[in-house]
């Protein structure tokens, strides 16, 4: 049975984009970009909302070739066109990506039965997505990046109006002053 992981960075006070809708001001270094690469290995299947679908397709077709990018950027790109991707948007009208579909609506049943049948984790993204997954009980892990910075609004990390009770399974400290924090959901 696969975990429902939400893995997002987010500002010290909870945004995941800034009132503009950006998240450019993520800190991304090398030591970063390792450390999401080395995540996504046992990550089978991503679902993405629709803007954090059209910033991911990117990876669909980055160059492959040695001497292109650096050897983690290649890894990376290689584990995301590997891996199935579900994307859920009422207004996208056709994905870009191999191994890639497109849902109309978010059905929690769903998301249950493949967390039943899948062995490789599953991974959610976009606040609006994952807030609805949040909602219906379905998320098993927090992978947290939080980024020395104060953005004061922008869209929510976390969705208002939820309690869940969490057990700190890790942290990791960057040079870059980010904090990764692993969070299981206690039943």
């Amino acid at each position: 049975m696969a975990n429902l992981i939400y893995a997002t960075n987010v500002s010290l006070d909870g945004y995941m984009e800034d009132e503009n809708g950006n998240f450019e001001w993520t800190i991304s270094g090398d030591e970063e970009f390792a450390f999401w690469t080395d995540f996504q290995r046992s990550i089978g299947t991503y679902l993405y909302g629709r803007r954090l679908y059209e910033s991911m397709v990117y990876w669909e077709t980055a160059s492959a070739k040695p001497g292109d990018q650096p050897e983690v950027m290649r890894e990376f790109a290689q584990i995301w066109r590997a891996a199935e991707k579900i994307v859920y948007s009422r207004t996208l009208e056709a994905v870009s990506s191999a191994r890639t579909r497109l849902e109309r609506e978010f059905d929690p049943d769903a998301i249950r039965r493949l967390k039943e049948s899948e062995e490789a984790d599953i991974t959610i993204g976009g606040t609006g997505l994952a807030g609805q997954a949040m909602s219906a009980g379905l998320i098993d892990e927090f992978h947290l990046l939080l980024n020395p910075i104060v953005l004061g609004g922008g869209k929510r990390a976390l969705p208002d109006n939820l309690l869940l009770r969490l057990e700190l399974l890790g942290e990791r400290r960057f040079r870059s002053g980010i904090v990764h924090l692993h969070y299981r959901v206690i039943v």
